[in-house]
């Protein structure tokens, strides 16, 4: 055999391996939304209007909202239009809005500088042809508010901010399961 036959031969492994060595390496990845265990096989996902259990007035259309924005904003799954054209459904709840104080003004204690949100939502997720209950969790959402006048203005603002970090953890938790 010749020296140039050896040296193409061991071009020709070089390049073989290589090749392996950088196709095995992707064995692990998967292109596209990977779906926890527990919602596979669902595609699309029904959202009625979530109902309010607190003393707050109208936010069961704001949370709504805004868990819908996220799962498009997402793209896991689709949101259906209807529950007949679903493979899910997620039935939620506001079910807590609390605020507490966390700084107070310089020289008075008892009066607050700074007040703390935390909205709790519970949701329920189905499988809207088996019945079967897919996931069942409370989420909370927080926002901090500082006091510019009247505290319950100050608060009805800070619910958007607070329901918009509930429902990025809720899809978090649907769409990669943690």
């Amino acid at each position: 055999m010749s020296r140039r036959s050896i040296l193409s031969h061991v071009r020709r492994a070089a390049v073989a391996a290589v090749v392996c060595a950088s196709l095995g390496g992707c064995a692990g990845y998967h292109i596209g939304p990977i779906k926890p265990k527990f919602m596979e096989g669902v595609n699309s996902i029904a959202i009625p209007t979530f109902r309010n259990e607190t003393l707050i007035p109208r936010i069961e259309v704001l949370v709504s909202d805004t868990v819908i924005r996220q799962i498009q904003e997402d793209g896991t799954y689709k949101v259906a239009s209807s529950v007949d054209t679903s493979d899910a459904v997620m039935e939620g709840e506001i079910t807590q809005v609390k605020r507490r104080a966390s700084r107070s003004v310089l020289g008075d204690v008892q009066a607050t500088q700074e007040f703390e949100m935390t909205l709790s939502l519970h949701y329920r997720i189905t499988r809207r042809a088996t019945g079967e209950v897919l996931d069942d969790k409370t989420v909370n959402g927080t926002t901090s508010f500082f006091v510019s006048g009247d505290v319950n203005q100050d608060e009805i603002q800070a619910i958007p901010l607070a329901t918009q970090d509930a429902a990025v953890r809720m899809v978090s938790e649907i769409s990669e399961g943690w």
